[in-house]
């Protein structure tokens, strides 16, 4: 592969082949590369929401505790690099280039043999393990991409499996019911191998508790509010907030081992507690493995733990605010932290949805707190359109009693960034949520200028 242009040209251009879940043409191809996903330590996390922050705080402690670390992420918010990095640095262009080439060389004896050709998520699934492997990592935190049971990561066998909130998205391959959703999550279970899971609905919470009975798993629950009698108190990660605002929180964590007072996150939202604690679990369950991690490397490591365009403020005055909520329960949490720490503020909603999301419901959820709208559309192809989302919010707002919101839409996100700008006036928030695609360009305009 002569370039990293040419080779993000190659992965992109694999879209053609859909998103097709399933293990066997992942399993080919690893194997052609010499199967670099096994003989390392990799902690798996699945869930609907949270896994990306999840994973963040597992990779700054872990790096706390003088590992190196590979963190394995999807999708992006600015460049591709950032799917794949160790020890917080993204993968070079030049590496990008260059294991691309050696995965592409693998899918060419693949094709040989008759085999089918891999997606683009198990192409870079590949393109992170060559290069875990290569740089020879001490651990991999390894975010699933959609499901878990036929998502391309289920390969590893893990040291501990971690499953954050289960919720609705992606329905048309996971299914209609969070029972039918959260048996796909489930999927990454391994008999024997710990798990840990953040606070679940009753009904998902069910399929873990069955799914870990049937193959053998300890199981350690944070503590939400559907836990039943079933679970015992040794089970249970518990948590409490001491200090909460704009600028960081301070809590506790309760676990059946240890007690960990004023614990510190950067992090903003109630909901990064319930990942906070998560992670301590997960840390906590590799001692089943023999490994233990020093208590100063989890403060230390959740405090520096960074993970961008959630609830992450960009500037002040007007405070400007990115958030990566793109399915119900997100919009939810956004919502939440939005009326906790701006609540008598003047906002400024700007929303950029994909089209097959859950997005009028969306709407009706976030749309009542704002007092202006501008829609846009996010950069990708599944993206409404800004017009068809702008007919979307008005048909909302009609239903919403002694409130007058405005609605705008710009096509362009840059348009819509002035626009909103425009609009405001110091002491106003501006936010702007609905997809990763979108605020991801966000961000790219504000830090660039």
């Amino acid at each position: 592969m002569a370039s990293y242009k040419e080779a993000l040209e190659y992965i992109h251009g694999l879209n053609r082949f859909g998103a097709k879940l399933g293990l066997e043409n992942i399993t080919h191809l690893l194997d052609i590369l010499g199967n670099p996903h096994q003989g390392v330590k990799i902690i798996h996390v699945a869930g609907t929401n949270g896994k990306g922050s999840t994973c963040a705080m597992l990779d700054s402690i872990l790096r706390e505790a003088g590992y190196k670390v590979g963190l394995y992420t999807s999708p992006y918010l600015e460049v591709f690099n950032e799917r794949i990095r160790i020890n917080g640095q993204n993968i070079s262009d030049d590496d990008i280039a260059r294991v691309t080439q050696k995965v592409r060389d693998a899918i060419s004896i693949m094709l040989q043999k008759n085999l089918n050709h891999p997606t683009e998520f198990e192409v870079v699934t590949a393109i992170g393990f060559v290069y875990f492997k290569e740089q020879a990592v001490d651990f991999i935190v390894l975010e699933v991409g959609m499901g878990g049971r036929l998502d391309a990561t289920n390969v590893a066998l893990p040291l501990v499996s971690v499953i954050t909130p289960i919720s609705f998205d992606h329905q048309q391959y996971l299914g209609n019911t969070l029972g039918d959703i959260s048996r796909e999550k489930c999927g990454i279970i391994k008999p024997g191998v710990p798990v840990v899971s953040g606070p679940q609905e009753q009904e998902a919470l069910q399929v873990i508790r069955k799914t870990c009975i049937e193959l053998g798993c300890p199981l350690t629950l944070v503590a939400g509010k559907h836990v039943d009698f079933d679970i015992r108190a040794e089970q249970l990660i518990k948590y409490t907030s001491l200090q909460n605002s704009v600028s960081g929180q301070i809590f506790n964590v309760y676990t059946p081992k240890n007690d960990y007072k004023n614990l510190k996150i950067n992090l903003l939202g109630d909901h990064q507690l319930e990942n906070a604690a998560t992670a301590v679990g997960a840390i906590e369950a590799l001692e089943l493995s023999g490994i233990k991690i020093p208590r100063k490397a989890i403060y230390s490591g959740l405090e520096k733990a960074r993970w961008p365009g959630r609830l992450e403020i960009l500037r002040e005055k007007p405070i400007v605010l990115i958030d990566g909520a793109h399915n119900i329960a997100g919009i939810k949490m956004l919502k939440k932290a939005i009326l906790k720490y701006f609540p008598q503020k003047r906002k400024i909603l700007v929303l950029g949805i994909l089209g097959d999301k859950d997005y009028r419901n969306m709407i009706g959820e976030i749309a009542p707190i704002a007092d202006e709208i501008i829609t846009t559309a996010p950069d990708n192809p599944r993206a409404l359109s800004a017009k068809a989302l702008a007919e979307a919010v008005k048909e909302s707002c009609a239903s919403i009693d002694g409130k007058k919101i405005r609605v705008s839409e710009k096509n362009e996100i840059r348009e819509a960034v002035d626009l909103a700008l425009d609009l405001a006036s110091p002491e106003d928030v501006i936010v702007f949520a609905g997809s990763l695609y979108m605020i991801g360009t966000v961000r790219t305009i504000f830090m660039r200028h």
